[in-house]
């Protein structure tokens, strides 16, 4: 197997995992500060990938689609939050499991309402499309690249946030003693709000980019969802850090595992059964992942120790 090929598949990793990470940013924020198990954030990405898709396809404006990806996802958001999760952070978290379950079902027979059942396509916009040469002479898609950078970005613009502004101080306040931020004067519901907001913006940001270069449909975020909570528990619950660190080796860990583990069972097995072997090894690499890190530290790696 060439060098090149195995690079190839590295950046795939790490512009998978960098997406993972938009996912898992906003999803540790909210249960790191609000303690509440939001099973709809991916609907929040489903709905960032439609708003995308449609506004796309009315202005022919990548850019408006990314604002309008934003925009809905943090404002259905909010409406989410104030009218139905606000009633939920004092409920047992059977509760919240089964209220936003219900939210899974409502937002995807209301996205199937509006938008039909066939998926919609956003095209990858021609100042980002085509290969970029790599050092190596390595081709690699320009969008792909590009959507590294952003997410990196992205992470280095919710450091600054949680890190070095007011905002931040009453976030990182809210996950340690909420009562004690609210006897000080912060209005802890308009935080809440606010912080969920972000965490679905974040996820809508996420369905858009990913948006360009597959299919947007129905039920596209549950699959993104479940990798999501593997990348919290690896990084830590409530810690950015770790999400991020932790998304990373889910991303790198889930395409080099695909790649590369039905190659290394053709050495000892006939093709047709090392093919199968390995795939079914490959989806499980996750979380065995997620095991192996559980039982070195049982709160995540950047988690608090219990």
């Amino acid at each position: 197997m060439s060098a090149i090929l195995i690079i190839e598949q590295i950046l795939n990793g790490l512009q998978f995992g960098i997406m993972l990470f938009l996912m898992a940013a906003g999803l540790t924020l909210i249960f790191g500060v609000m303690g509440l198990i939001n099973l709809a954030h991916g609907s929040l990405y489903m709905i960032g990938a439609f708003a995308a898709a449609a506004t796309a396809g009315a202005t022919g404006s990548f850019l408006l689609a990314l604002v309008a990806a934003l925009a809905a996802a943090a404002i259905v958001g909010a409406i989410v939050e104030i009218v139905v999760i606000r009633r939920l952070y004092c409920a047992a978290h059977l509760d919240q499991v089964l209220a936003t379950f219900a939210l899974i079902l409502i937002f995807s027979e209301g996205t199937r309402w509006i938008f039909g059942s066939f998926p919609l396509f956003l095209d990858v916009p021609s100042y980002l499309s085509g290969p970029v040469s790599l050092p190596g002479g390595i081709q690699y898609s320009l969008y792909r690249l590009a959507l590294i950078v952003i997410g990196l970005l992205v992470a280095l613009g919710l450091w600054w946030l949680t890190a070095r502004t007011r905002l931040g101080i009453q976030i990182r306040a809210g996950e340690n003693d909420r009562e004690m931020i609210a006897a000080l004067g912060v209005d802890i519901s308009k935080l809440y709000t606010l912080v969920f907001a972000l965490g679905a913006a974040l996820a809508g940001l996420a369905g858009a980019l990913v948006g360009a270069i597959q299919s947007v449909q129905v039920g596209m975020g549950e699959p993104v969802l479940i990798l999501a909570f593997v990348v919290i528990v690896i990084g830590g619950i409530g810690s950015i850090k770790g999400a991020f660190i932790g998304s990373l080796l889910v991303g790198l860990t889930d395409t080099l595992g695909g790649i590369f583990l039905p190659e290394l069972f053709k050495l000892y097995m006939e093709p047709g059964a090392a093919s199968q072997t390995g795939s079914a090894l490959a989806s499980m690499a996750v979380y065995i992942l997620m095991s192996i890190v559980l039982v070195w530290r049982p709160t995540g790696l950047f988690g608090a120790r219990a």
